[in-house]
């Protein structure tokens, strides 16, 4: 009886045991958002467009740039993975313009007598998680690509410089 009992908290511990993480951030980012192609990625985008006097004061625009920062960062990710490389980079500028934007909202937050530290707290966790996602894109996405659009001349696509000027602009805020 002794032996079943031993057997039973052994699987008992094995089934349960738990994986270390090893992320760098605890920052979460959201789930992709409609892509472009869908139905609903043309009602994303004017929604996007209402949310943005729906957020209004300093620290609301933190907030909305911040979101839309990530939004675009996963859509990027995303269309990565399924070789979209020319809609990827272009989400990934998106995500670059309002991650730039973020900044200047909080210097007027703080000139407005706000506490901001919380919120620079959340930036640097978010900017770690960018990071994180921009290189471990960077693995599986290839140097450069030619985008040939059909009846035009091929463009090449630089992703690694554009994945890293990314990541150089999400290293100031560290």
């Amino acid at each position: 009886m002794k032996h079943y009992l031993w057997l039973f908290f052994l699987i008992i511990i094995l089934f349960f045991k738990t994986t270390p993480s090893f992320a760098e951030s605890s920052y979460v980012l959201p789930y992709p958002p409609p892509l472009p192609g869908s139905f609903f990625y043309k009602i994303r985008l004017v929604s996007e467009q209402i949310q943005k006097y729906w957020y209004f004061g300093s620290l609301g625009q933190f907030a909305y740039n911040l979101k839309q920062s990530d939004k675009y960062l996963v859509q990027a990710k995303t269309l990565f993975e399924y070789k979209q490389y020319l809609l990827g980079l272009q989400a990934l500028k998106k995500s670059d313009i309002y991650f730039t934007n973020i900044l200047p909202y909080l210097i007027k937050a703080k000139k407005e007598g706000k506490d901001i530290i919380q919120k620079q707290k959340i930036l640097k966790e978010g900017a770690l998680k960018h990071i994180e996602v921009l290189r471990k894109t960077k693995q599986y996405v290839p140097e450069t690509f030619v985008w040939q659009p059909e009846r035009l001349s091929p463009t090449i696509l630089n992703l690694w410089k554009s994945i890293e000027e990314s990541i150089a602009i999400r290293n100031k805020y560290l």
